[in-house]
């Protein structure tokens, strides 16, 4: 299984019909002031696998790192992949809400992205201190 997609966004949805919907894709977050609290961020991850692996779950952990290697955050999870038609790669959609995330500095952050442990994905964000005006 592969990420075919990784990015953060403002929101994003996966619709009835199977559409993934994503607004406002960013990699940089500006504060005013620190420590803030981002109110309202999305991860929207797109796995893609072959047919082969149909019927199998793939154990997926999703972290929020800082620049300096601390763990902020760590959800561990399953994706069961499902045949959709024979013999066609199969496609799963993910969207993960953060919301009240804190930073409590400026700097880079990264989320990380591990399939069966090992690293699929690294999403980079900048978290960057507004200038003061007077």
């Amino acid at each position: 299984m592969d990420i075919r997609l990784a990015v953060l966004a403002d929101g994003a949805n996966v619709s009835r019909e199977g559409k993934l919907n994503v607004l406002g894709v960013f990699d940089t977050l500006y504060a005013r002031q620190f420590p803030c609290v981002h109110p309202h961020m999305a991860l929207v991850l797109r796995f893609e696998a072959a047919p082969e692996e149909a019927g199998s779950t793939r154990q997926v952990e999703v972290q929020l790192v800082a620049a300096d290697g601390r763990v902020l955050v760590s959800i561990p999870g399953a994706v069961t992949l499902q045949r959709h038609q024979l013999g066609e790669r199969m496609v799963v959609d993910h969207v993960l809400a953060f919301t009240s995330t804190r930073f409590e500095a400026p700097g880079r952050y990264t989320f990380r992205v591990a399939v069966d442990g090992a690293v699929a994905a690294a999403l980079p964000l900048r978290v960057e201190q507004l200038p003061t005006t007077h």
